[in-house]
């Protein structure tokens, strides 16, 4: 069985046909981060018109001219991506042992999730749903129902804080290069490159972080209504002083993050 899924890892390491769908698949995932950029700006210049989520930045896209088309476009690119990160963990990894293998595996699983989650409400928004709710304090509810329920929501909380945190770490770090082919990391353009992801991934683990913020404090109050999606975090954000500028900040950073993906689509490294 090892030697079975060691050749699968290797074809897959070789193959073009990958490559491709992985770029696809990135494309679409900077698309959406450029949407829920955007939104962020537009509610930190006093449009509350908008849901800043994946799904409300979904919404938005379909209302534009061959938006329905994007939709469908994202949805299928999140599906790939699925794909993708099902492969890595189930034939990626071959260098890796031990408790580094696992961490590995374990983020193949939470990035499946993300995109699986992202392309279901591509699916949802194109097939009509006219909603535009995250639907995170219902999860929160319904977790508080269960047997020690809000011990649970606050676990969550603390993984979601958790990944924030590493997103923000992998930045500073500037671990996201080796998401980069060398020549997609010297020069000028690569110095851009690099740069646009430290910003992105600073931005994005700040707004990830302030979700999980939401669902401590619902734990802590035992008011699953306390907390809420990336929506509800970044309203929270705009009620503080300078809350507008920080905003902002915010939605510049998530657009950048976004601009990477098409830099990481464009110079892959996989």
């Amino acid at each position: 069985m090892a030697d079975l899924s060691d050749q699968i890892g290797r074809k897959a390491d070789q193959s073009d046909w990958v490559d491709h769908a992985v770029r696809v698949g990135l494309v679409a995932y900077g698309v959406v981060h450029l949407l829920i950029g955007w939104l962020a700006i537009q509610l930190a210049l006093g449009d509350h018109s908008g849901t800043v989520s994946s799904q409300g930045a979904l919404h938005q896209l379909a209302g534009e001219t061959l938006g329905l088309v994007l939709i469908w476009l994202i949805a299928i690119g999140m599906v790939l991506l699925v794909l993708w990160r099902l492969l890595e963990l189930v034939a990626g990894h071959r260098d890796a042992d031990g408790a580094d293998l696992w961490r590995k595996r374990a983020a193949d699983v939470l990035k499946m999730g993300i995109y699986g989650t992202l392309a279901l409400s591509a699916f949802s928004v194109a097939l009509g749903d006219k909603g535009g709710g995250s639907g995170t304090d219902t999860y929160s509810a319904q977790l508080m129902r269960l047997p020690f329920g809000v011990w649970l929501v606050g676990a969550l909380g603390l993984a979601i804080i958790g990944y924030g945190v590493a997103q923000i770490w992998r930045g500073l770090s500037e671990k996201h290069a080796k998401h980069l082919k060398a020549e997609g990391k010297t020069g000028d353009a690569g110095s851009a490159y690099l740069l646009l992801g430290k910003i992105g991934y600073v931005a994005k683990g700040i707004a990830v972080g302030l979700v999980g913020g939401l669902f401590v404090y619902a734990a802590m109050t035992h008011d699953p209504k306390k907390s809420g999606g990336l929506d509800a975090a970044l309203q929270q954000v705009l009620a503080q002083p300078f809350g507008p500028v920080m905003l902002g900040a915010i939605g510049l950073g998530v657009i950048c993050y976004g601009l990477f993906c098409f830099a990481r689509a464009r110079h892959l490294s996989r």
